[in-house]
């Protein structure tokens, strides 16, 4: 049986040496190795030797030249979205916690349709929709969710100003105690005791 050993990534993809095609979806489009039955018949060895994940329109090249074309599969997803972006925001830190892996969008969160997601989704104040589309979650979701990366920077940038704020207060403070040191300093200068000073103490 013929083995596919190489990714050909859509850019690179040359219409003319496609000789079937395949339909997988995300699960499969991560797969390294198995046996494959293409829709137009030919069957293959998957043998990744560099793993990478398949995205939707590149190819598997064949031992002998050709070109196995990759469509995405069409998967039952929910479609979580909120009024309030910060509620995206906390859905997705606790869907990374969860290790729900998730395709995070400009204003939607998708993940696999399950009793279980949805009611997470509904717990975090966002209203989910069942969809049917290609799955393409972030590929760093199972270790941590974009969004945890969001909350790490957020709680630098938090630092950083927190940090500033400190400064800046120390340094207002510093000033102004330098510029009243300086005026009591120099009024106790100009304020030399004489017997015309008019101060009322003998001298």
């Amino acid at each position: 049986m013929l083995r596919a050993t190489t990714i050909v990534r859509k850019p690179a993809v040359r219409p003319e040496q496609i000789a079937d095609a395949v339909t997988l979806d995300h699960a499969g489009r991560g797969r390294s190795e198995g046996e494959i039955t293409a829709e137009g018949g030919l069957a293959f060895t998957l043998a990744l030797t560099k793993a990478g994940g398949l995205e939707d329109g590149d190819a598997l090249r064949l031992e002998d030249g050709r070109l196995v074309a990759v469509r995405a599969a069409g998967e039952a997803l929910l479609a979580a979205r909120a009024e309030n972006p910060a509620r995206l925001i906390r859905l997705a830190w606790q869907l990374g916690g969860n290790h729900v892996p998730a395709e995070i969008g400009a204003d939607v969160l998708y993940v696999p349709a399950s009793p279980a997601n949805a009611e997470l989704i509904r717990g975090q104040g966002c209203q989910a929709e069942a969809v049917t589309r290609a799955f393409r979650p972030e590929r760093t979701a199972h270790d941590h969710s974009t969004c945890g990366h969001d909350h790490g920077h957020a709680q630098d940038r938090a630092h950083h100003d927190h940090a500033h704020h400190d400064h800046h207060a120390h340094a207002h403070h510093d000033h102004a105690h330098g510029h009243d040191h300086g005026h009591d300093h120099g009024h106790k200068q100009a304020h030399s005791h004489g017997p015309d000073c008019g101060c009322g103490h003998d001298h």
